[in-house]
């Protein structure tokens, strides 16, 4: 039997596409790749603790939110190429509340309180997983910034490429390599 990951990735893609042809009219082979990497994070954290089906509705629902938050980029000038901020960490959030939601002992008899979807489950859960969320993100943001702080502090030129660096390019400036040729000559 396929496991919940399996689930998880096609429901993704296809959450993902379907928030794409909505809003743009035509899905892309990008976001069918984005959105399978969109339902592995999601469904990390729940993996172990969800059925089938709860494992396709968390990668459906993921899916469609990082695509979503992959477009706020755009909106609000995010510099996030690789799309981190909207698949990994919503993706990640966004599969660890769920787990809240869809959590099981059929599938792994020590979960202790069930998810709220689930045949005699209540908020417990889910709501120890927004606390888990909570913490994660201070924690992470408060080590962030210090070692931000502290990289500012010994490298000679500060955290930042001058101007003049970014504009040839951080694969020839910082590294002497060339990341496209686009010269066949």
């Amino acid at each position: 039997m396929a496991k919940p990951p399996c689930f998880a990735t096609s429901a993704a893609t296809l959450g993902w596409l379907i928030v794409e042809q909505l809003r743009d009219g035509r899905p892309t082979t990008l976001g069918a790749a984005s959105g399978a990497v969109a339902g592995l994070v999601a469904i990390t954290p729940a993996c172990g603790f969800v059925s089938a089906l709860g494992a396709i509705a968390i990668g459906f629902i993921a899916g469609a939110v990082c695509a979503l938050a992959v477009a706020l980029k755009f909106k609000f000038g995010f510099d996030d190429s690789l799309d981190v901020v909207g698949v990994h960490l919503v993706g990640g959030i966004a599969g660890s509340l769920l787990l809240g939601l869809f959590a099981t002992r059929s599938v792994n008899p020590a979960v202790v309180h069930q998810g709220l979807f689930v045949n005699g489950g209540d908020l417990e859960l889910l709501g120890d997983q927004f606390i888990a969320v909570g913490a994660t993100l201070v924690w992470s943001f408060a080590l962030t910034a210090v070692i931000l702080l502290a990289l500012k502090r010994l490298l000679p030129g500060g955290i930042r490429v001058s101007d003049e660096q970014e504009e040839v390019g951080l694969d020839l400036s910082q590294h002497s390599e060339t990341g496209y040729a686009l010269d066949r000559s």
